[in-house]
């Protein structure tokens, strides 16, 4: 029993002792690596690019030019399919700028994970492409419009600088990637520098988040800028100033929730800017040319000091869903648009007149929309203040009973008379109309969606438009009975949305509820349903609601 015991005894420290050289490596003819772990290399290319970026940012700002990220988002906007666009629209709606701006980091991130695996075996490339994306940048920055070769530095400079941190996090992780014999004494405490590597990744991503700190900052303080030196007030208006600002609408207002006159901070903002045109209020002009005359130069001090009207006008932009939230009612001010095309001397072949904005974008409307007695204007008010940056400081065109792609030229440099052929707007080519009166429609904003409502006498309330004809009856339709006439506010202007509110008793429940309107031509807006492209969503708002 004792010689069997000692046997087993021998055979198991035999056994244990081959397997801790086994895992120890202590003894066994082959051989050991100390590389650095397949991570390192895609983080040093994801720091590397980012590095990259926030300097490029950070001496962008300081030299006054587009930032390398909006520029070539701005130029993704201009060159979106439109299934893209569209789909953008439909899916963020006025957040789609900060979906393309996550998405443009994202799409970083994931090319700069993967330049990191491949400089790791080929350095020279992982560089180049660097470089690459930099001088890419640059040329797109520096072709954007109010931009000059300027706006190349930037890019450049931070593709450098990208360059040089990817080539030294990459010397660190790749200094002991040769395989040694063993046994022999490891070159580091872990076989590679993790501490050097990790020192250096984290300082650099620290410069880079305090790089992009202070460039925010400062682009901050240089839009806040812009807004210091639009002047405080407008030039008065003798004519109806008082009435229109402050009576009528209060006399127009039969529910709270949508008033009749939209305040500045809620009005809608649909545009392709991604970020706001840095207007230097000193140096800009609105520029009248094509075929005309004489052709005009105006100044934000010429505008001023021409004669003014004010008008309260309701605009829609074409992506507005029934029912949908991209309408608003404000009051503009600033100078007719016929008055000053008289001045200029319209060719008679002259066909439409071609828009275009500081950050590039155009847009094309038919020449008699501003000579065929409509309030067609070059605004620098809204509501009674200079228009906000986000709304077109310093001036916008407004054209009433138009769409906004085809007429509200935002931050506005110029106006050309020319003809169809000629030019096309942003949006045509994309295939919307080039004809874009705006659609008669109605939209239930009492009680809100998902609303519960308590039993009895209860009100349904909203706004319908009908630009340049006006409203002159809103019916609405509780489940599948009869239409019912709703009471109608007061009746302000054919280019401005009426305010509506129908009451009924009701029972607890569900209730769909429908609106129509119909103008004074006597058509009713149609029931068919239509998206928003080519030129402007149809059909009934419906809305269910839960009594209780």
């Amino acid at each position: 029993m004792n010689l069997t015991r000692l046997r087993f005894i021998n055979i198991f420290n035999k056994t244990a002792d081959i397997a801790f050289q086994t895992e120890t490596d202590s003894s066994a003819p082959h051989k050991q690596s100390d590389q650095a772990p397949r991570w390192t290399a895609p983080v040093a290319g994801l720091i590397s690019s980012f590095f990259a970026v926030c300097v490029a940012t950070f001496i962008a700002v300081l030299l006054d030019v587009v930032t390398p990220l909006n520029a070539v988002g701005s130029e993704f906007i201009d060159h979106t399919p439109k299934w893209l666009k569209n789909f953008s629209i439909q899916t963020f709606g006025t957040s789609d700028k900060a979906a393309l701006k996550i998405g443009m980091v994202l799409t970083i991130s994931c090319l700069a994970l993967l330049n990191g695996l491949i400089a790791r075996r080929k350095l020279l490339v992982g560089t180049s492409t660097i470089i690459s994306f930099g001088i890419l940048g640059g040329v797109v920055s520096s072709a954007r419009p109010l931009q000059s070769a300027l706006a190349l530095v930037p890019c450049l400079l931070g593709a450098t600088a990208g360059c040089w941190l990817l080539t030294r996090l990459i010397k660190i992780i790749t200094q002991h990637d040769l395989p040694i014999a063993s046994p022999s004494e490891s070159r580091a405490p872990l076989g590679w520098d993790r501490r050097r590597f990790l020192s250096a990744t984290g300082k650099t991503a620290l410069i880079s988040a305090l790089l992009g700190a202070v460039a925010n900052r400062l682009e901050n303080k240089k839009i806040s800028e812009i807004r210091q030196a639009a002047p405080e007030s407008l030039p008065k208006i003798n004519t109806g100033n008082d009435l229109v600002a402050t009576k009528i609408p209060s006399a127009a207002q039969i529910f709270t929730e949508t008033p009749f006159i939209t305040p500045n901070e809620d009005f809608y903002r649909i545009d392709t800017a991604l970020s706001l045109p840095r207007i230097d209020i000193k140096t800009w002009t609105l520029q009248i040319g094509g075929m005309v005359k004489t052709p005009l130069k105006l100044s934000y001090d010429d505008l001023l000091a021409r004669p003014m009207v004010e008008r309260t006008i309701t605009i829609c932009c074409v992506s507005n869903e029934v029912g949908g939230p991209y309408i608003g009612n404000a009051i503009w001010q600033g100078v007719l648009l016929a008055d000053l095309l008289n001045e200029a001397g319209v060719d008679p072949r002259a066909e439409q007149i071609f828009g275009t904005s500081a950050d590039g974008w155009t847009c094309g409307f038919p020449v008699g929309a501003a000579f065929d007695g409509r309030d067609a204007l070059i605004a620098i008010g809204m509501n009674g203040t200079p228009l906000p940056l986000e709304h077109g400081y310093p001036a916008r065109v407004i054209i009433p009973g138009l769409y906004g792609y085809v007429s509200a030229t935002k931050w506005l440099t110029n106006l050309d008379l020319t003809t169809w052929s000629q030019e096309q707007g942003y949006w045509v080519p994309l295939g919307w109309s080039r004809d874009a009166p705006i659609k008669t429609q109605s939209r239930i904003d009492v009680p809100r969606r998902g609303e519960n409502v308590t039993a009895g006498r209860i009100a349904i309330a909203g706004v319908a438009w009908a630009q340049q004809l006006g409203i002159e009856k809103v019916e609405v339709r509780i489940d599948s009975g009869d239409w019912q006439n709703a009471t109608l506010a007061l009746d302000f202007s054919d280019d401005t949305w009426r305010q509506w509110k129908y009451e009924f008793d009701a029972k607890p429940g569900d209730y769909k509820i429908q609106v129509r309107a119909t103008d004074k031509t006597g058509e009713t807006q149609t029931q068919e349903v239509s998206r928003p492209d080519p030129n402007g969503a149809t059909g009934y708002h419906t809305r269910t609601i839960k009594v209780l």
